[in-house]
């Protein structure tokens, strides 16, 4: 059996976008591409049944790249009061 030591400094901490990134298929449906752009208008879709935005703005490129605009909420910038970074950072 090998001696390897296991400990926390072993443990890979992946910050930001990089577990989106290197795992994508914890996030979404990798066998679906279109998944992501259906989440992002389901997003601007919740705004607007909540009450917090009258206008979504779906716009398809030339080059096949997808364009969500709404006039909902957006993301939150504050800073979180126990982790002490942007709630965009958080989301």
């Amino acid at each position: 059996m090998s001696e390897k030591r296991y400990g926390a400094d072993e443990i890979t901490v992946l910050k930001d976008l990089e577990p989106v990134q290197l795992r994508p298929g914890m996030y979404t449906d990798t066998t679906r591409p279109n998944h992501l752009g259906q989440e992002v208008i389901d997003n601007s879709v919740d705004e607007a049944l909540s009450g917090f935005a009258d206008k979504i703005d779906v716009i398809l490129h030339a080059d096949n790249s997808l364009e969500v605009v709404d006039n909902g909420r957006g993301m939150p910038v504050d800073i979180h009061s126990t982790e002490k970074i942007s709630g965009w950072s958080l989301s």
